[in-house]
């Protein structure tokens, strides 16, 4: 195939305000401009507060992800007020192709919607930066600046650097919100595990005969994906992002704790990625008559509220850099909002009187109470070891109204399964009609 290097983008705006213009002092620092920090410092500009957000890459900038929106993605922005200039860019859905290795196929319905982070994360940043945050970038977290009191240390304020040049500033609180890589969860000293939960792999491909057919949401297992899945989402502008991607990548000990140099099990995302366009029609097609929109990149997963700790007495760990996606699916960019929202929500408490350690605390029990759907999607994790159950789920969905209603519940979170491993949900599975 032939290579087309760009996306169409909408216009970026003036919002990367040079690092040499940072103040030396503010309310909130907020360290990452995806989703979850972008999330954050747009509701506390609209309380009121002056925050400060940095991030490693001038915007826009583009982002590994497999772009899907799903239901609680959709009820984020609406919340942030950003839905319609969302829907106005983004390639709508209606249903997630569910796919086995038979071929069987189940739609489950959702509110669905797909638009490249560049441009998603573009407009929440402007909407952040248009609410009365500061934006400013090429800036690295370094670490935190520190005052400890009566012999509690409390975090107040950041070190940033700028090609050569440091920069100090102080702030009552400070948010990591900085994805899924280690570094800046290292240098906060809030990093638990080093190693990511998975892997995704993924580029753009465009082609203009699948528009129209190639409608709706597809994810795909597959024996020859063992131990992950393939998805094809259709973009605007006759581009569709295709990749594949590993739950569970990374070895642990028996104990489950982060091994240092723990390393793949044995997993070849190009290799997965060459298989999937073999075995998957759609894929197979895609590629044929396609042309890339620049190239396959990869990036790290940390899924199921795992790998780090969520708070200390000024700090707070929000979105994926807390585990904010889902094992699975990879599916973060809703709950990464979600849990930005949360933490901008306990750091407004405590500037309107609320105990700095008690907004943390409620900041952590907020997060943890969404700890039984991560708990779902990770007992789903036994589909990527056997794809057959996939078969098997397509055949019950099929031949059962009331099931397809359940996995459709489950995706639009109206419906949380009370065990899906266990003998009682597969005889359900097997035998229940209706």
């Amino acid at each position: 195939m032939s290579v087309d290097s760009t996306l169409t983008l909408a216009p970026s705006g003036d919002i990367n305000l040079s690092p040499s213009e940072l103040p030396a002092q503010c309310d909130v620092i907020v360290v990452g401009a995806g989703p979850a920090g972008s999330a954050a410092a747009l509701e506390l500009a609209r309380a009121g507060l002056d925050v400060v957000l940095v991030d490693q890459h001038a915007f826009p900038r583009d982002k590994v992800c497999g772009d899907g929106l799903i239901p609680d993605a959709h009820n984020a922005l609406r919340r942030l007020g950003l839905l319609d200039e969302v829907l106005a860019q983004a390639q709508s859905a209606g249903h997630v192709g569910v796919i086995g290795s038979r071929g069987g196929r189940v739609n489950v319905p959702g509110t669905l919607s797909v638009l490249p982070r560049r441009e998603l994360d573009l407009i929440l940043c402007r909407g952040a930066v248009a609410a009365g945050a500061r934006m400013f970038a090429p800036l690295r977290f370094m670490g935190t600046i520190e005052s400890t009191v009566d012999g509690v240390t409390q975090v107040v304020g950041a070190r940033l650097r700028s090609g050569d040049t440091m920069h100090e500033l102080r702030a009552a609180w400070l948010l990591i919100a900085s994805g899924a890589p280690p570094q800046a969860l290292l240098a906060a000293g809030m990093c638990e595990r080093r190693t990511p939960s998975g892997v995704a792999l993924r580029g753009y491909v465009r082609n203009p005969a699948l528009v129209g057919r190639l409608t709706e949401l597809e994810v795909v297992w597959h024996p020859h994906m063992k131990r992950g899945y393939g998805w094809i989402f259709p973009c605007p502008n006759g581009v569709f992002n295709i990749g594949v991607g590993v739950a569970h990548s990374h070895a642990k000990r028996r104990d489950g704790q982060d091994r240092g140099g723990a390393t793949m099990r044995d997993v070849n995302l190009r290799s997965m990625f060459d298989a999937f366009t073999r075995v998957h029609p759609h894929a197979r097609e895609l590629m044929a008559g396609g042309q890339w929109v620049g190239e396959l990149k990869g990036a790290p997963l940390r899924c199921s509220l795992e790998g780090a700790a969520l708070s200390r007495p000024g700090l707070l760990v929000t979105g994926e850099a807390a585990g904010s996606t889902y094992a699975f699916t990879g599916e973060g960019i809703g709950k990464a909002m979600e849990t930005g929202i949360l933490a901008a929500e306990a750091v407004i408490d405590s500037f309107r009187g609320t105990n700095e350690a008690q907004a943390r605390t409620t900041y952590e029990q907020r997060v943890r109470a969404l700890v039984p759907r991560y708990r779902l999607y990770e007992k789903a994790n036994a589909v990527n070891d056997h794809p057959w159950l996939v078969d098997l789920l397509v055949w019950s969905a099929l031949r059962s109204p009331k099931r397809l209603k359940r996995m459709s519940g489950v995706l639009e979170e109206t419906h949380i399964p009370s065990s899906l491993m266990s003998p009682g949900a597969w005889w359900r599975l097997l035998f229940e009609r209706g």
